[in-house]
């Protein structure tokens, strides 16, 4: 997997999760809280997967220059 297809993904993970975010905040003014805490749920784990695809990426780079 090359570089760009980390970044790329991070991103879109990323992206993903502030969609979710906004989401959840929309909910919220609906009415509709028995949703929110999963949404917002779904919204963290996408930003931790997208911090795991760096940190993958960072440990990927370290064992190539090795």
């Amino acid at each position: 997997m090359g570089k760009p297809q980390f970044g790329a993904l991070a991103g879109a993970l990323a992206a993903l999760g502030t969609v979710l975010g906004v989401f959840a905040g929309e909910l919220r003014t609906d009415g509709y809280e028995s949703y929110v805490s999963s949404v917002t749920n779904a919204a963290g784990v996408m930003y931790v997967a997208a911090a795991l695809v760096l940190l993958t990426w960072y440990r990927d780079a370290r064992r190539q220059s090795e």
